[in-house]
C-alpha cells in the first residue's frame, strides 16, 4: 500500500465517522466540541452535511484506488479542506469561535491539505504498465 492510499482511507474514514456523528447525534458532539447549543431544527442541515461527509467518506476509497481517473475528486476533497481551514481561521480571529474549539479541525484541515496535494502524483499499485 502506498503512502497516498493509506492517506486516503484515513481521510474516508475520518469523514465517515464525522458522517455518522453528525447523522445520528449532531447535539452531542456540537456540545463535545464546546460550541453552542443548536436547535433542534439544525438538525435538518446537519443531516445534510452528514449525507456529504458519507459520499466523500466512501469517494476517498475510490479516490485511493485510481487517484488520476479521479482527480477531480481528489482535488474537490482539497478544496474542502480549504474551505474548512479558512472557516476556522475567520471565526476563530474573529473571536466568534475560541481557539481551543477551532484547533484541531484547523489542524486536521491542514494536514489533509498539505498531504493531499503532496502525494497527489505518487504512483499507485493499480497503474497500468
Amino acid at each position: 500500500m502506498t503512502v497516498f492510499k493509506g492517506l486516503c482511507y484515513v481521510i474516508g474514514i475520518a469523514q465517515l465517522a464525522l458522517g455518522a456523528i453528525y447523522l445520528f447525534m449532531p447535539q452531542s458532539f456540537i456540545a463535545w466540541q464546546g460550541l453552542s447549543a443548536i436547535g433542534a431544527d439544525i438538525g435538518f442541515p446537519l443531516t445534510m452535511l452528514a449525507g456529504r461527509f458519507i459520499v466523500y467518506g466512501v469517494g476517498m476509497f475510490v479516490i485511493a484506488n485510481d487517484p488520476a481517473k479521479n482527480r477531480f475528486w481528489l482535488y474537490g476533497m482539497i478544496a474542502i479542506q480549504a474551505f474548512d481551514l479558512a472557516g476556522g481561521l475567520y471565526y476563530t480571529f474573529g473571536g466568534m469561535v475560541a481557539l481551543e474549539n477551532s484547533a484541531f479541525p484547523m489542524f486536521n484541515a491542514t494536514w489533509i491539505i498539505i498531504g493531499l496535494a503532496l502525494l497527489r502524483n505518487t504512483p499507485t499499485e493499480n497503474k497500468s504498465a
